[in-house]
C-alpha cells in the first residue's frame, strides 16, 4: 500500500482494476468450487434419500402381503371351523334322523301319533335342508368310493356291475363336505 502512494494516479487506478479482478477471479473459482462441492453433497443426501425410501417401501410392501395372507389364512380357517363344528353338530343327529325313519317304518294303530311322528320327522328333515345338509343318492348309482361306503357284494341283481344295488344306511353331505358315506352293496 505504500508503493501506492507514490505511483502516479493512472497507475494506481490500473492496479486497483487489476487487483479487483484478481480478486473477482479468485471469489468465483471459490464460489464455484463451492457450488460443486455443495451440488455433490445434495446429491448424495438425495442418493441416500432415495435408497432409505426404497428400503421402507419393500418394507411396507411385505408388510401388507403378509398382513394380506394372515387376513385370507384367518378368514379360511373361521370358515372352515364353522363348517367342521356344523359337520360334527349333523354327524351326531344323524342317528336321531335314522331311528325316526325306523320308528315311520313301523307298525302302529294310532293314527294320530304316527301322524304327529310325522309332522316332528318332517320338521327335522326341513332344519337339515336348512342347514345345507342333503342325502346321498346312492340306489342305482355308480359306486364311488369317495361317498359310498362298500360293505358287500351282490350278484343276481337287476343292477348293473359296479352300480349300488342295496342301500343299508343312508349317506350325507354337508354342502360338499361328506358328513356320512353311504353303507351299501354293489352288484357284482
Amino acid at each position: 500500500m505504500a508503493e501506492k502512494e507514490n505511483l502516479p494516479e493512472e497507475l494506481e487506478n490500473e492496479l486497483d482494476e487489476d487487483m479487483a479482478e484478481e480478486a473477482a477471479e479468485n471469489t468465483d473459482d471459490l464460489d464455484e468450487a463451492d457450488a460443486a462441492s455443495e451440488y455433490n453433497d445434495s446429491a448424495a443426501q438425495f442418493a441416500d434419500l432415495e435408497d432409505a425410501l426404497a428400503e421402507e417401501k419393500d418394507k411396507y410392501l411385505r408388510l401388507f402381503a403378509e398382513y394380506d395372507n394372515y387376513r385370507k389364512r384367518t378368514a379360511k380357517e373361521k370358515t372352515e371351523t364353522y363348517q367342521n363344528a356344523s359337520v360334527q353338530c349333523v354327524e351326531k343327529l344323524l342317528p336321531v334322523l335314522d331311528s325316526f325313519e325306523r320308528s315311520l317304518e313301523a307298525e302302529c294303530t294310532d293314527e294320530n301319533f304316527k301322524n304327529g311322528m310325522n309332522m316332528i320327522y318332517n320338521q327335522f328333515k326341513n332344519f337339515l335342508t336348512q342347514m345345507n345338509v342333503s342325502e346321498i343318492e346312492a340306489l342305482g348309482a355308480e359306486f364311488d368310493p369317495n361317498i359310498h361306503n362298500a360293505i358287500q357284494q351282490q350278484d343276481g341283481t337287476d343292477y348293473a356291475s359296479n352300480y349300488v344295488c342295496a342301500v343299508f344306511q343312508k349317506g350325507y353331505m354337508l354342502g360338499d363336505k361328506l358328513v356320512r358315506p353311504a353303507m351299501v352293496a354293489v352288484a357284482v
